[in-house]
């Protein structure tokens, strides 16, 4: 039979708390938990969990592409704005005020079939 050993942690107490509750509702007390994580730790070689850091702010590249502050490359470098503004100026497309009227012109589309 392993030999259990203990171990102390610092954790902050709001986050304890909240934690706390979350892993009471799952049947799971903090020592389970954790003793949890460390077996995946060792099953996976490594943390069981992505652990990346966030961009605090957009990094444009000049040339119409840009990474956001959750680590998306977003690539408008082709995107062809003149056609984009032709269309809009065109009098026979349809413009909505609200994502909710260009929802129901779309279900009402969706009924025509």
């Amino acid at each position: 039979m392993p030999k259990n050993t203990t171990i102390n942690l610092r954790v902050d107490s709001a986050v304890k708390e909240e934690t706390g509750a979350i892993l009471a509702s799952l049947g799971l007390t903090f020592s389970e938990a954790f003793n949890l994580m460390l077996h995946q730790v060792r099953i996976v070689r490594g943390l069981p969990f992505e652990v990346k850091q966030r961009l605090p702010i957009e990094l444009n590249d000049g040339h119409g592409s840009y990474i956001c502050e959750f680590g998306h490359v977003h690539d408008y470098s082709k995107f062809d704005f003149d056609a984009a503004e032709r269309l809009i100026a065109d009098p026979d497309t349809k413009q909505y005020d609200s994502v909710e009227a260009l929802l129901a012109d779309l279900k009402a589309d969706d009924g025509d079939e």
